[in-house]
């Protein structure tokens, strides 16, 4: 037996983005009534939706060729599928306030009181709670974030990639655009806008899968982001 836990955000026309990208627009493309030519029903049932989103909508994982110009020969659909199926580790950051960097000393702590140890190839999940606390809200964009000196400590630790909740992975206007920079620099990624981290704390290891689709030349893209307990 196994337990699947859903990390992702629904994707909903007018949902919260990232500042200038695309807004999500999802509407009837053609209906069930338009196929069959009926004319006389006050039900519309959708048979195919048309999607207008950008490729960092929701919960996402980003290309390397996003991080810097000089890496953009590195898209999402050249990246190896190992990256985004690993073993993951979830740590509490919970005790971070609004645009609060998360710094070396905090993952070792959290790693420390999960008696948790990183892996090469792993993923790392930062639950911060901030989309339960702030999801909707003014405050959603001034979430916490990892540090440049984070960051570096984590490609130290040769990670597939990190995940958090907020809608960037460093502090908007602090860290952010730099931890961009590290993660095109030693060659790995991270997720945003993830969801249900409170239920891998205390949990130990699991599954991640976040697989993305094949985009040529994409940037980035939505993922169906989840953890695998087995046993």
């Amino acid at each position: 037996m196994f337990e699947i836990i859903d990390l992702s955000q629904e994707i909903f026309s007018g949902m919260p983005v990232f500042p200038d990208l695309p807004e999500v627009e999802i509407a009837v493309h053609v209906s069930h009534e338009q196929w069959d030519k009926i004319t006389d029903s006050d039900v519309v049932s959708p048979a195919v939706n048309r999607l207008k989103m950008g490729e960092h909508t929701g919960t996402h994982v980003d290309a390397i060729n996003h991080m810097a110009r000089q890496y953009r020969g590195q898209s999402i659909d050249t990246m190896p599928l190992t990256m985004f199926y690993t073993e993951g580790v979830c740590l509490d950051l919970s005790d971070k306030g609004l645009r609060e960097l998360i710094e070396p000393s905090d993952l070792e702590r959290a790693l420390s009181v999960a008696n948790l140890e990183i892996k090469e190839g792993d993923t790392i999940l930062l639950y911060t709670d901030h989309y339960r606390r702030a999801y909707g809200t003014d405050d959603w964009y001034n979430g916490p974030g990892v540090s440049v000196e984070a960051a570096r400590w984590l490609g130290r630790h040769k990670i597939a990639a990190f995940g958090v909740e907020t809608v960037a992975p460093g502090v908007l206007h602090v860290s952010n655009k730099k931890v961009h920079h590290i993660c095109g620099e030693l060659g790995f990624t991270h997720y945003e806008n993830m969801v249900n981290l409170y239920q891998l704390i205390g949990r130990g290891r699991f599954r991640f899968i976040g697989l993305p689709l094949k985009i040529r030349g994409g940037t980035g893209s939505p993922v169906r982001a989840v953890a695998v307990f087995e046993g």
